[in-house]
């Protein structure tokens, strides 16, 4: 992956998110400061987008990326936040709550450039409302990258979505063992998180991310069984 060079900088910041869609546990945010000189430290190392590593290599990566980062912020937002963020606010979504926290995380390393892999398909929208949430003085001096595939073009983002994923896996791991089940990865793509979502999506729902379609419709379905008891 070539690194890109940006001149008359000295801190740079990638960001990036995991757990966005799965219906069950947290969304992390990572915000890594790295100098400018040793984003190719990161290129040597191997650090790539972290869905195209395996978990194993993730976790490696993941202590040598903390040993290189001059400092970094990590948010994780619970799925009852999320949830108010889709249902609760109605001049709030999920690409907003993602724009506030990380434009808070951000301001807080002080960077020179900025670097965000977007959500959002509208990038022109989320860019200008993810300027209005930097603190002023970083806004008025930093460079601000959003694009799609940014943890893929970036080094400093690819190495965001590392620590995000690694943090998330293990959150999720900590979740299976409070509850002892094992429910996958939360994601309804996988065949155990569909079983525990359907069985458990009442007694352990504070797991859930209740705003979801398929959460309403493990409700709902629920619901209806009952009905069709009388």
């Amino acid at each position: 992956m070539p690194t890109k060079k940006f001149p008359n900088t000295k801190i740079i910041v990638g960001l990036d998110e995991a757990g966005r869609g799965p219906v069950l546990g947290p969304l992390v945010m990572a915000a890594l400061a790295v100098k400018e000189d040793n984003l190719k430290k990161l290129e040597w190392m191997g650090v790539k987008d972290s869905k195209k590593l395996s978990a194993e290599v993730r976790e490696e990566l993941f202590e040598r990326i903390r040993e290189v980062v001059e400092d970094f912020h990590i948010e994780m937002i619970e799925p009852d936040a999320i949830d108010l963020s889709v249902n609760g606010d109605k001049n709030s979504n999920l690409n907003w709550l993602e724009a506030d926290t990380s434009a808070r995380m951000i301001s807080e390393l002080d960077p020179d450039v900025i670097i965000v892999d977007c959500p959002s398909p509208n990038i022109p929208a989320y860019k200008k409302y993810f300027a209005s949430r930097l603190s002023k003085g970083v806004r008025e001096k930093a460079q601000l990258i959003i694009e799609h595939k940014a943890d893929v073009n970036y080094i400093a983002a690819s190495a965001a979505s590392i620590v995000a994923k690694v943090i998330r896996d293990r959150q999720i791991e900590h979740l299976k063992s409070e509850v002892g089940i094992d429910f996958g990865s939360g994601y309804m793509s996988d065949p155990k998180t569909q079983d525990f979502l359907k069985k458990y999506y009442k007694t352990h729902s504070h797991l859930f991310r209740r705003s979801w379609q398929s959460y309403k419709d493990a409700e709902e379905a629920a619901n209806q069984k009952k009905l069709g008891d009388y």
